[in-house]
């Protein structure tokens, strides 16, 4: 069932002000309690410092962190368009991000288009492979298709939280516990070609779901390890 459209609610309005208004100091006062240990940040940086803005992938179920770690660097990230797509794009944009708004059932090609402008204009793009609706740790083939599109490479990366809440959503949410430590791991870029057939993408999505689950191991082992 479609939601009904939350601009021509002024109770939708006034609560997703409100949300926003409670959201986004809790999300900033706990991502500050934090322990974070970055790895690979290297690769992140030498793509933006080269020109070729990333195209961001992770598991839908690490949003939350992900916003910490590439805060305020103009990325650009696909948020629907219904009432939970609105206040989590505020609060986003409070942490730096711009929107490309959209999903798999509303506006998507003009999402896509949106993000094609913004990655060509210099700026990094953030995906959730398997967004919005699953199934979860699934990658879907749209990363790819825009990767190719732009010429920008993929960078794919994963956040473990050694202590956290996780949620009874479908990607199984992980929000980190107060003081936690958090391990970050991005992974090598990963360039598709301009021209690109259906058993070409579905290659490079295949690859995507190697690299994360490898990548999850990575930060696993490092949440372990005493050093």
């Amino acid at each position: 069932m479609n939601e009904p459209d939350w601009p021509d609610s002024r109770l939708k309005r006034l609560q997703i002000a409100a949300i926003v208004a409670a959201g986004y100091p809790v999300m900033a006062l706990l991502f500050r309690t934090l322990r974070w240990r970055v790895e690979g940040q290297h690769h992140f940086d030498t793509l933006v410092a080269s020109g070729r803005p990333p195209i961001l992938v992770l598991w839908h179920g690490r949003i939350l962190p992900a916003v910490f770690v590439f805060r305020h660097r103009d990325v650009v990230a696909m948020t629907s368009q219904n009432f939970d797509g609105e206040w989590i794009a505020r609060i986003m944009r409070r942490f730096g991000y711009r929107a490309a708004r959209g999903s798999s059932s509303r506006n998507a090609s003009g999402a896509l288009r949106h993000l094609i402008r913004e990655v060509r204009a210099g700026r990094a793009a953030a995906f959730t492979l398997d967004g919005p609706r699953g199934p979860a740790r699934q990658a879907k083939t749209g990363a790819v298709w825009l990767a190719s599109a732009t010429g920008s490479p993929l960078l794919p990366f994963h956040i473990e939280a050694r202590r956290h809440w996780t949620l009874g959503s479908w990607d199984q949410t992980q929000i980190p516990k107060p003081f936690s430590r958090v391990a970050v791991v991005i992974g090598e870029p990963m360039d598709v070609p301009r021209q690109v057939d259906q058993h070409t993408v579905e290659g490079y999505r295949r690859a995507l779901e190697d690299r994360l689950a490898a990548l999850q191991s990575r930060a696993l082992a490092m949440l372990a390890s005493r050093t």
